[in-house]
């Protein structure tokens, strides 16, 4: 049975937020099929994992029959974590970009699931060449060649963290624009803002459907 992981990290409802819309129609192209598929859903937003602290993070350079009580039970929220990552036949993450990176939460669960001598480094990751694919919507356009390429670091920080270090294989779906219905000063920018969506919505039900067929290959 095919598992999709499916991360939201937007602050807001689906009905004010891009990514959100944007990963529901990827996952309901999932869904359709795969009927019968588990989809494990955290809401990020309402629903964070822990900062990683000291006691958690130093249970992970331990060996498990070295860890003190209370190491193992600091780990066994992170353990959990990890094992839903490694379980996932795709992972599907909504990050928008938030003062130009990921939004908080999202890097939270990443401290977590990102293990030395398990899920990292690339070179025999437990989750090496699992498919995930990123909704990385951004107000504005960061795209190269406009002139705040230099302030992207949600597409480069995820490929070099899921990519290069995880060794995931990562696709992104990149909805921009996403302000220019509320800034006035955007307003001629509305039409393109509107065809980005529309795009990206079509990217996400094809992205959908070629995952769950590879996830039932």
């Amino acid at each position: 049975m095919a598992t999709l992981l499916h991360l939201d990290s937007s602050l807001f409802p689906e009905s004010a937020s891009t990514s959100r819309s944007v990963t529901a129609a990827f996952r309901r192209a999932w869904e359709e099929q795969h009927p019968d598929g588990t989809v494990i859903h955290r809401d990020l937003a309402t629903d964070p994992v822990p900062h990683l602290d000291a006691l958690t993070a130093a249970a992970g350079f331990a060996a498990a029959a070295d860890r003190t009580p209370e190491q193992a039970a600091a780990f066994a929220p992170r353990l959990e974590l990890i094992e839903q990552l490694e379980n996932a036949d795709a992972v599907l993450i909504g990050a928008p970009m938030l003062n130009f990176t990921v939004p908080s939460t999202l890097k939270t669960w990443l401290d977590q699931v990102i293990l030395m001598g398990r899920t990292a480094p690339a070179e025999g990751s437990s989750v090496r060449g699992t498919p995930v694919y990123v909704v990385a919507s951004r107000g504005g356009s960061y795209a190269p060649g406009t002139p705040r390429e230099g302030y992207e670091y949600v597409q480069n920080y995820l490929q070099a963290v899921l990519g290069d270090m995880l060794g995931m294989t990562v696709e992104f779906i990149v909805p921009e624009l996403t302000l220019a219905h509320s800034n006035p000063a955007m307003a001629e920018l509305v039409p393109l803002a509107e065809a980005s969506k529309a795009r990206a919505h079509e990217e996400a039900v094809t992205k959908g459907k070629a995952a769950a067929a590879k996830a039932a290959a």
